[in-house]
């Protein structure tokens, strides 16, 4: 079977649809996605329409125009999905952070599967929290800024409601999608968003060109700047460091098994789009509530505000500073998180595997960790390069944000993942064909018929 970077995407489509359970799967996903662009057009009850479509024009190259974009324009209509998948990622995070650190919470990792759910509950009721709080501001500011028909804790009780609830539904959504579709529910939910957005940005763009705002110059530059980005984005997600690893002759029952050599694949970007999104949230969330809270209010703690919200606004050195010392933060915090380098020293000394020249055990251990370690200080870079640059393009000629890095990175990660589960689910079936036509035609597992 061909490897699953190098086949045709039609091809794998196709093929996978063949099988009846990897249709039901695709149909699930598109059922998914076609149920979430229609959320994000159920706006919350008592928003004045015009006004918030007036702010967004205004304000479409800030940082709420990468949110917005991230929604699949959910916040530029204000719709029940405002708050998106933000608060669950951002819950995911934080408890994975704990489990490092809390003793039950670090158990929990140890038990398998049992444990993993009760890591599940609790970043469910994380969500739900975050989530709480962040619709509750977003409600509070949009009344303080004159969004809403009328005034009153009625309003702010109902839009809490309405948003919170539209939060642990793409929670729930994300997570059937996983279970019963195809790819990661989440990331497919965000990778919706911003394919829904090309059209417009490209009629966006097609504007610029003809009322004289952007040049044909630049947007031949801007094109070949976004399939370079793209090319990069899929050589590297496709790159990895493969450390090769030995098994010694061993009896396995009564059989000898002979010495076999394999390898211990790792990618440069191990963390995926988790940096530049939580990078992206953390920056978000303070700007937002300077901006809404400082907005019309003549104060000094009001101008304090208003002053913090511009110099952390989208484009600004300090924005881009910390957006940088974040995304490298969080690619080495992330790999750290999800791969263990001891833990699979440990499973190769149990298998009877090493690697050639290094001992087993600890030494074995320290090999992985520097290794890894140097992977991921060449895909951090490589991540805030992919993010920034493409950024500080937009930021100079005006492009719309669904060309940037950022959207690019997720685009390319999340197709490739999905197209990979893709071929997971078609070789499942298979193989699973294959076995069933050998035993119709009475072949044993040894190969030789009955």
């Amino acid at each position: 079977m061909a490897d699953s970077s190098t086949q045709n995407p039609a091809s794998v489509i196709a093929d996978a649809t063949r099988f009846g359970d990897v249709r039901r799967r695709l149909l699930f996903l598109i059922g998914g996605l076609i149920v979430y662009r229609i959320g994000t057009y159920i706006p919350v009850p008592g928003i004045d329409p015009e006004r918030v479509s007036s702010f967004f024009r205004d304000n479409a190259d800030t940082i709420f125009g990468i949110v917005n974009a991230f929604s699949g324009g959910a916040l530029q209509r204000l719709s029940i999905f405002t708050m998106g998948v933000m608060p669950y990622i951002s819950a995911s995070i934080i408890v994975q952070m704990m489990a490092m650190v809390v003793p039950q919470w670090m158990e929990y990792r140890k038990e398998g599967e049992s444990g993993r759910r009760k890591l599940t509950e609790i970043t469910r009721y994380g969500t739900l929290g975050l989530a709480l709080f962040q619709s509750f501001v977003t409600a509070n500011g949009l009344q303080a800024q004159g969004f809403v028909l009328s005034p009153g804790w009625q309003f702010l009780f109902v839009a809490t409601i309405t948003m919170t609830t539209g939060a642990l539904f793409l929670m729930w959504l994300g997570e059937q999608i996983t279970e019963r579709g195809v790819g990661n529910g989440i990331s497919m939910i965000i990778l919706g968003g911003i394919v829904a957005g090309i059209p417009g940005a490209i009629g966006q763009t097609l504007d610029q060109i003809n009322n004289g705002t952007m040049t044909g110059v630049f947007a031949i530059v801007l094109i070949i700047v976004v399939l370079g980005v793209t090319s990069f984005c899929v050589f590297v997600e496709r790159a990895q460091r493969r450390i090769p690893v030995d098994y010694a002759k061993r009896q396995v029952g009564r059989r000898m098994m002979a010495a076999q050599t394999t390898h211990l694949p790792f990618k440069i970007n191990m963390s995926g789009v988790i940096p530049p999104i939580f990078a992206s949230s953390l920056l978000l969330f303070p700007a937002t509530i300077a901006g809404f809270g400082g907005a019309n209010n003549e104060s000094w703690w009001g101008q304090a505000l208003q002053t913090f919200a511009a110099t952390l606004g989208y484009g600004q050195p300090l924005h881009i500073a910390i957006y940088s010392f974040l995304i490298i933060f969080f690619s080495f915090f992330y790999t750290a998180l999800v791969f263990n380098a001891r833990e699979t020293a440990d499973n190769l000394k149990k298998s009877g595997a090493f690697i050639r020249g290094i001992r087993p055990g600890q030494q074995t251990g320290e090999y992985i960790d520097k290794v890894l370690t140097r992977l991921t200080l060449w895909g951090a870079l490589y991540v805030a390069a992919v993010c920034l640059l493409p950024e500080l393009l937009r930021i100079r000629g005006g492009v719309p944000f669904v060309f940037g890095g950022t959207s690019l990175l997720i685009v390319v990660v999340v197709a490739m993942d999905f197209f990979s589960q893709l071929i997971a689910h078609t070789q499942s079936h298979q193989y699973g064909s294959l076995m069933k036509r050998a035993n119709l035609m009475g072949y044993g597992r040894s190969g030789a018929p009955q």
